[in-house]
């Protein structure tokens, strides 16, 4: 399979099947052109945000970033994979939007460090270093849903960029226009912690890597089937339900998503959000309003594949006391390492740009679950190395 320039990712087939079945096929996987660019954000000392009691912040600025960016692709109609990572996002993105890209993030992180004390680190990787250097990145397009489809990344190429814009020695910072204005419409933040659904007791956030990538696709597949086998198909397993929905617009989280958007606090503009949520409680009573919870559960983001294995899901303790056991065989094997964070509830931040059809929804599990796992997955690494 061969696709090149801005409309790669978007002429990629979304294959309808098992997943796992895709992860052992090979032939379905598309090689990234090399003259796109790996864009990563990271919220610096996020383990210590969390810790702290900033993990629905740390959340809203992960998803900010990548809202900042999927706006200029929408504006541009360019169909780029991104993947959300609790505490920040990944991007792959054609040259065609790449410093409007750019530009947009730093103005992102100037607005965060300025308003919230927190740090975004933004770096780049050219596609082309990471094969020179002899990394596979490798990616197909999955339908996890009836409505909403997912990049699958094979190879060790995001990793190793990741490990090399979060060193010390990464210096990535170019010129741009901090007077210039990025587009945050359509990011919200406005769910209450929620609980798992009725018939589940906890929310399991995992995060597992390959201990080799050349048995990465084999590794993956047994971890998909055994989530398969223990908790059911992804819809079984969703932490979200329509059921645990609760809206919380307080004029705190109002205020953080518009000292986002334009760096400051219009009261006018805060009591129009005010009123705009008001509204909102009346509309998801109404026909219109149960079908978007309906498709928002659908087009949860609880699966990502980014060169690793990250999802949050619900079940009970027996279910993840059996899917640890497995976890922890493989481990013992040398055939992967995991982290894992346990949880009552998850937290979900949003980017609503149609109610219709055009929205998609960012799931962690609640108190920072995936910076949490990924704290043990580190621990787990350096004490090998």
């Amino acid at each position: 399979m061969k696709h090149q320039g801005e409309s790669f990712y978007s002429d990629l087939p979304a294959h309808d099947m098992p997943l796992g079945k895709l992860l052992g096929d090979p032939a379905l996987f598309a090689g990234v052109p090399p003259d796109w660019t790996i864009v990563i954000t990271d919220i610096r000392n996020s383990t210590d945000a969390v810790l702290s009691g900033q993990h629905q912040t740390v959340n809203l600025l992960a998803t900010g970033s990548i809202v900042s960016v999927l706006n200029i692709a929408f504006r541009q109609k360019v169909t780029i994979p991104f993947f959300f990572g609790g505490d920040g996002a990944t991007f792959l993105i054609p040259t065609q939007i790449k410093e409007d890209a750019l530009c947009a993030l730093k103005i992102f992180r100037k607005n965060t460090m300025d308003n919230f004390g927190l740090d975004i680190r933004v770096g780049e990787m050219p596609v082309k270093r990471i094969l020179d250097d002899g990394h596979e990145l490798k990616i197909a397009k999955y339908h996890n849903s009836s409505l909403f489809a997912i990049p699958v990344i094979l190879g060790n190429g995001l990793m190793h960029a990741e490990s090399i814009i979060k060193s010390p020695d990464y210096f990535g910072d170019h010129a741009f226009d901090d007077a210039g204005q990025i587009d945050l419409s359509g990011m919200q933040c406005r769910w209450d912690r929620i609980s798992p659904p009725a018939d589940k007791e906890e929310v399991v956030t995992l995060l597992i890597v390959s201990r080799e990538i050349s048995g990465q696709s084999s590794v993956f597949r047994t971890v998909i089937e055994a989530l398969e086998n223990i908790y059911g198909s992804i819809r079984k397993r969703q932490p979200i339900s329509v059921g645990q929905l609760r809206l919380k617009t307080t004029f705190g989280r109002l205020s953080n998503e518009m000292k986002l958007r334009i760096g400051k606090i219009r009261l006018l503009e805060l009591l129009r959000e005010k009123i705009i949520s008001i509204y909102a409680f009346i509309y998801l009573r109404t026909f219109k309003g149960q079908r978007y919870l309906e498709k928002l559960v659908d087009m949860s983001d609880t699966l990502v594949l980014d060169g690793k294995i990250n999802t949050v899901i619900s079940g009970t303790v027996d279910q993840r006391s059996r899917l640890q056991a497995v976890l922890d065989d493989l481990e013992a094997e040398g055939k992967l390492f995991y982290g894992i964070h346990i949880s009552n509830a998850s937290i979900m931040s949003c980017y609503v740009r149609d109610l219709d059809d055009d929205h998609i929804h960012f799931v962690d599990g609640s108190d920072g679950g995936y910076t949490q796992a990924a704290s043990m997955l580190k621990l787990k690494t350096k004490s090998l190395n």
